[in-house]
C-alpha cells in the first residue's frame, strides 16, 4: 500500500491549487476522488482505504504517520530517530512504535511545516532548533548535519489539565510548608530562580506556582519557545522570541523582549 499512497500523494499535490487557500474539506474532496479513481486501489479492502484516506490527508495537512501519536493523549513523549525508527513514551515507559517515515523527505516536511509553525528556521546553517505545536506540546529539532542518524524530532506533551501545587503536594513533590512559603514569596514579589535539567520540571513548576499570583496583576512572560500554561490572569502578555529567516527578518532575542 505504501506505494499506491506515494502515487496518489503526487496526484493529489498536483491537483492542488496552491494559489489559494485551500481548506481540509476540498483536500478530502480530491482525496477521496483520487482514491476511486486509482485502479490499483480496487483492490483495498475499505479499511484499508479509509487507512489510505487518513494517511493521506495526515501527510499533506498535518504531521504525517505521527499525527496518530499525537491525537493520542495516552502518549506523553514522541522521539523520531531519522526514518530508522519512531519510540514513545506511554505511562512511563519507553515502546518502539510499528511505524516509521518512509523517507527523508517525508521527515522533512514534517519538520518544516512544524518549524514554520512557530515561526523557526531550521536548516544546516541552525541545525538546532526549539518549536512547539499547536496544542502547546514542546519541540525540539536537530538535523542531520549535526545528528548522524538525524534528522532527530522529539516531542514532549504537556498534560491537557495543568498540575497544581495540590497536585505536586499530593506527588510528595513539595511539603505544605514549602508551597505555603513559595506562596508568600509571590505574593511579596520576590525575585524566584528555578532551574533544573532537561525534564526536571522547572515548566510545570512554574505554571503551578504561577496561581499564587495575584489575579489582579499584569503578567509578562518571556520565553525562547512560549510553553506556560498561566491561567486566572486576565492581564497577560506572551511574549517569544523569533529567530532570523530567508524574507529578511531580523532576529529577535530575549534580552531584546526584555529590552523592551
Amino acid at each position: 500500500m505504501d506505494k499506491i499512497k506515494e502515487k496518489l500523494h503526487d496526484e493529489i499535490m498536483l491537483k492542488i491549487d496552491l494559489s489559494r487557500e485551500v481548506t481540509d474539506e476540498e483536500i478530502e474532496e480530491i482525496i477521496d476522488e483520487c482514491i476511486l479513481r486509482c485502479e490499483d486501489g480496487s483492490f483495498l479492502t475499505i479499511k484499508e482505504k479509509l487507512q489510505l484516506r487518513s494517511d493521506l490527508f495526515n501527510s499533506i495537512r498535518k504531521k504525517g504517520v505521527i499525527q496518530q501519536l499525537i491525537d493520542d493523549p495516552k502518549v506523553t513523549e514522541i522521539m523520531v530517530n531519522g526514518t530508522e525508527g519512531i519510540f514513545i513514551e506511554k505511562a512511563g515507559k519507553l515502546y518502539r512504535w510499528d511505524k516509521s517515515f518512509e523517507s527523508l523527505e517525508e521527515l522533512n516536511n514534517v519538520i518544516q511545516q512544524i518549524a514554520a509553525g512557530s515561526n523557526r528556521v531550521v536548516n544546516e546553517a541552525s541545525p538546532i532548533v526549539d518549536a512547539r505545536l499547536e496544542n502547546g506540546s514542546r519541540v525540539n529539532i536537530v538535523m542531520n548535519s549535526v545528528a548522524l542518524n538525524g534528522p532527530i524530532l522529539t516531542i514532549r506533551r504537556f498534560p491537557e489539565k495543568p498540575i497544581c501545587i495540590d497536585d505536586l503536594i499530593g506527588f510528595g513533590t513539595l511539603t505544605t510548608e514549602a508551597a505555603e512559603f513559595i506562596r508568600r514569596l509571590v505574593l511579596a514579589g520576590y525575585n524566584i530562580f528555578v532551574s533544573g535539567g532537561t525534564g526536571s520540571g522547572k515548566t510545570t513548576f512554574l505554571n503551578a506556582m504561577s496561581a499564587f499570583i495575584p489575579p489582579e496583576t499584569r503578567v509578562i512572560t518571556i520565553e525562547d519557545s512560549a510553553e506556560l500554561q498561566i491561567e486566572g490572569i486576565d492581564n497577560l502578555v506572551k511574549l517569544e522570541t523569533r529567530n532570523a529567516n530567508v524574507e529578511g527578518c531580523e532576529p529577535i532575542t530575549i534580552r531584546d523582549l526584555i529590552k523592551r
